[in-house]
Parts: C-alpha cells; structure tokens; sequence
C-alpha cells in the first residue's frame, strides 16, 4: 500500500520515510541538501532530544516497533551527549566525534523537555525510562544556574511534564526569573520577556502556564496570556500565523522582519496553545492551535504547503520567494510534533 500524508481522513498509515532517511545507527542528522541526507554538519542533541518527543509521540499513537526503536536510538544519543559535569554536549560530526564539551543552555532546556516528556510516559519501556531518569537526575543540578529565559523556559516545561512533585521549588524560581524579566522589559505597548521578539518565543508563555499548573500563581497565568495576546498580536495576520521572519528578528520600536518563517515556530506555538487551553479551558485557543498547524499545510501567507508529498518531509522554512527546499531534522520534527499533537482536534 503506497504511504500517504498525515491526515484526519487517513490516519492509519503516515509517510514517515524521511525520518528513517534522516535517521542512522547514531542519531538524526541535523540537515539535509534538499533531500539528501547531509552528513557534512553530523548530529546535534537539539535535534535528537526534539526527536526523542517525535518518537514517543508516533509509539504512542501507532505502536510499532520501527517507532520503538527509535526512542532507542534517540534516548541513546541522549545519554552519550551527557557529560560528567551534567551537561550535554551538542554538536557531534559524522564521524562520532563530539565538537564541544559544552552545548548551549538552549540545548541543555531542550534535553530537559524531552526527557521529562519521556518519562512521564506510559509506553516508554521501563529500561529506557530508568536511563533517562538516571540522564534528567544528573542534569537537573544545573538547572539552577541558567542564565537564558528560553533554557529556563524549556527546563520549565521539562520539569512539569516529569511529574516529580519535589521539582517545585526549582519551577517557582524560574518561573519568579521569567516574571521579573517580563515585567522589566514590559510597557503599554510593548508585552514581552525582552526589547526583542526572535526564536522560539512562545515557549516563554508556555513555560509559566506550566508553572502556575504546578505553584498556583496566579501572576504566572496573568503574564502567560498578557504575553501569548502580545506575541499573536505580532504573529497572526488575516487569521494566518505568520511567525517572526529569522532574517532579522523583531526589534522593539522597529517592523517585524518579514521573512524566512521557522516550521519550528509554528510547533511551539501550537504547543503553548493547547496547554493554554488545557488550563484555562479557553475553546479560542485551540482554534489558534488548530491554526498554527495548518501554517505547514498551505494556510500561509504564501499559499503554499512545506510537506514534501514524496517523502514527508517539511522544508525548512518559508522565504520571500517561496520556501526554502533543505529538508532538516529541525523541519521534520516539528512538523510531527505538531501534526500528533493537533490531529484529534
């Protein structure tokens, strides 16, 4: 039977075939050259922690085994990107080799969310989930020096999703550090955690949802949709989402830039919103979920869907002339993730 695209109308069978391209014995492979796996730029933690979530995601819904073994493979990235000092390195080249001792902050929140995903989850195998315990107990330590709102953002979202009740108080400090930050950037017109709107921006509502889910602050909430309104005010045009373009950000008193629109955003953004919705039981918010998601699927500014029918893929962003036709890991996950996280919609 020929694979056919993720759909409500065809849900039994998905064409998955360009993640099991992008995917090897090691990891996920950071890009593509249009539809070629590139081993040129090796592996990161980033992209294996995202696909870690894909994984359980897809296991979860479908239960085969070729999802199965992939929350193997990416768990076990996952734990040789861990360090002795619990932190994870990011970059490895194609030859196994790690390129730093260190990855960003970034990449440390982003581990936290995925193995706090993980292993709240009740398909993961009981070996794996006692490995990526034993990986989010190591790390947590530095959970607590963080200096960058979106490394504490993803932490935030790592730490609810773990279930671990003793996580508390690590939540409320960073979810206090998030608050302050906003309410020093914050004026009448201008509703944000910085004088600056750039990548993955909403997952700084959606961390303090998650906070006021665990502490029950309500400034949590409060500043979580004042700064959700703010940043779909920026974001939604007509009713389409049109995320931040990366060429150049938004700078505070300046224009949006226009162009190129991440898939990344429309992922996140999804996310922040189906969890404003759980808490707040908000029916508009799914709707803007709903959304969010139909981005990859044409309901953009240009017409155009960024899902590859050959292959299932998703290009890498949406430029002035169209979309960018590199299909990376980036791309791809987050195209998945938001397609299981919107399907029963």
């Amino acid at each position: 039977m020929e694979n056919t695209l993720p759909g409500k109308e065809e849900n039994k069978e998905i064409n998955d075939h360009f993640i099991f391209l992008l995917t090897d014995d090691t990891g996920i492979f950071q890009h593509s050259k249009y539809g070629v796996p590139d081993p040129r730029y090796g592996y990161t933690t980033d992209d294996n922690a995202r696909a870690l979530i894909m994984a359980v995601m897809l296991y979860e819904r479908y239960g085969e085994k070729k999802y199965f073994d992939l929350i193997h493979r990416y768990s076990s990235f996952m734990l040789n990107a861990l360090n002795e000092r619990g932190r994870f390195r990011n970059f490895m080249s194609y030859d196994r080799k790690w390129l730093e001792e260190e990855g960003s902050e970034d990449s440390y929140g982003r581990s936290l969310w995925a193995l706090g995903y993980a292993i709240s989850n009740q398909h993961i195998p009981s070996g794996v989930k006692g490995a990526l315990r034993y990986i989010f107990k190591k790390a947590l330590p530095n959970v607590t020096s963080l200096q960058h709102l979106r490394a504490k953002a993803y932490s935030i979202i790592g730490m609810e999703y773990s279930g671990d009740a003793s996580l508390k108080e690590y939540i409320l400090k960073l979810a206090e550090e998030l608050s302050d930050s906003y309410y020093k950037s914050r004026s009448s017109d201008w509703k944000w955690f910085e004088d600056c709107i750039t990548y993955s921006n909403s997952v700084l509502p959606w961390s303090l949802f998650k906070a006021y889910k665990v502490t029950g602050n309500k400034e949590f909430l409060e500043v979580a949709e004042e700064s959700l309104g703010f940043l779909e005010s920026v974001t939604f045009k007509d009713g389409l989402f049109k995320p931040v373009g990366c060429s150049g950000w938004f700078m505070k008193g300046k224009e949006p830039a226009k162009f190129d629109e991440q898939p990344v955003e429309a992922c996140e953004t999804v996310l922040t919103y189906l969890e404003g919705y759980n808490i707040t039981g908000n029916v508009r918010y799914k709707d803007q979920a709903k959304r969010c998601h139909k981005w990859y699927e044409g309901e953009n500014i240009k017409g155009i869907s960024l899902i590859d029918t050959e292959t299932g893929g998703c290009f890498d962003g949406l430029t002035e002339d169209g979309y960018n036709r590199n299909k990376g890991s980036e791309s791809l996950i987050s195209y998945y993730i938001s397609y299981l996280s919107t399907v029963d919609i």
